[in-house]
């Protein structure tokens, strides 16, 4: 896959993004799955991530995901 850059300070929802991305592929690879606990956190290069509320989050905004975001989630078997 392509490297992920480090961004130490999250500003942006694209970063954020990338970085909770990141972190599914990451528990995917792993697990293979993408169905981790609620409370579950990823970690990616020493960053915590909250991969358990971020999924949820996100498929609570699933409507307003751009379908490029969806299909990134979709290629990882996300259940919506």
């Amino acid at each position: 896959g392509q490297a992920v850059a480090v961004v130490p300070v999250r500003r942006s929802q694209d970063d954020r993004w990338a970085a909770n991305l990141a972190a599914a592929r990451q528990f995917h690879a792993r697990e293979g799955h993408l169905q981790p606990a609620r409370k579950h956190v990823e970690i990616v290069d020493g960053e915590e991530i909250k991969l358990g509320s971020f999924l949820d989050n996100t498929r609570r905004r699933a409507a307003k995901l751009p379908a490029e975001r969806r299909a990134d989630l979709d290629a990882l078997g996300m259940r919506w």
